[in-house]
């Protein structure tokens, strides 16, 4: 079992910056890979990023590659997402999610069984 809190949203102008932290509980962190997915309102939820157990292996949605980086401190039990050159259609709610099965690689939501309650993110033109 993983439980995870999100924080770090906030209101930002276009070009600004932006820095995530989700918190997990659990002993089985470390094993587990990591995803920030987002969902902008009356949109469905998409990927983001993920992250493996080990921090080795990151994967991107094309419309963030180059500007977010996701990374992940296991004695912290937190994952990060830097978010930088943010733009207007970046708004939307954040969440961090853990996949059932623990596996990296998934960009399927449907696939994560563990997610937080999600972090406003605002980007103004």
């Amino acid at each position: 079992q993983v439980q995870l809190v999100e924080s770090g949203g906030g209101l930002v102008q276009a070009g600004g910056s932006l820095r995530l932290s989700c918190a997990a509980s659990g002993r089985t962190f470390s094993s587990y890979a990591m995803g920030w997915f987002r969902q902008a309102p009356g949109k469905e939820r998409d990927f983001v990023a993920t992250i493996s157990w080990s921090g080795g292996s990151r994967d991107y949605a094309d419309s963030v590659k180059g500007r977010f980086t996701i990374s992940r401190d296991n004695a912290k039990n937190t994952v990060y997402l830097q978010m930088n050159s943010l733009k207007p259609e970046d708004t939307a709610v954040y969440y961090c999610a853990a996949p059932v099965s623990g596996a990296y690689g998934s960009r399927w939501s449907s696939e994560y069984g563990y997610w937080g309650q999600g972090t406003q993110v605002t980007v103004s033109s």
